[in-house]
């Protein structure tokens, strides 16, 4: 297997918020069973973003991965959020009607729910 296509993910922490930037195939393997392993790990989390943007490919096991980890962000109280999937990915979602079940934004869109709720916007005068 081409080495750039196997899935890969890097995982940034601040407080309560956890980044995971993921790229390559979601599927089946040691190599998704490892990435849903180490999600489970982080404890405490407040918000949980997973940045789909690079996702090549998905099967049936990278969805029911995700849906693993929502229930278990479900259980924790922790805020899920897939930021960008592509086009492909987002028809897959749909036709399974699981687009509902998952919050999905863009990065943007990402961002404005990482700030604390304490946290009130701050705007630059000119």
């Amino acid at each position: 297997m081409n080495k750039c296509m196997e899935l890969q993910y890097q995982i940034e922490r601040i407080e309560d918020v956890a980044v995971v930037r993921c790229s390559g195939r979601l599927v089946r393997g040691a190599g998704l069973d490892g990435f849903r392993r180490r999600i489970e790990q982080l404890d405490r989390l407040r918000v949980l973003v997973l940045d789909l943007s690079e996702i090549q490919q998905i099967d049936a096991g990278g969805l029911g991965t995700l849906l693993l980890v929502r229930r278990g962000a479900t259980q924790s109280s922790t805020r899920l959020n897939l930021v960008d999937p592509p086009v492909f990915f987002r028809r897959l979602l749909e036709a399974t009607h699981l687009s509902s079940v998952f919050e999905i934004s863009s990065l943007k869109d990402a961002l404005s729910i990482l700030r604390p709720a304490q946290c009130p916007p701050r705007f630059a005068i000119a």
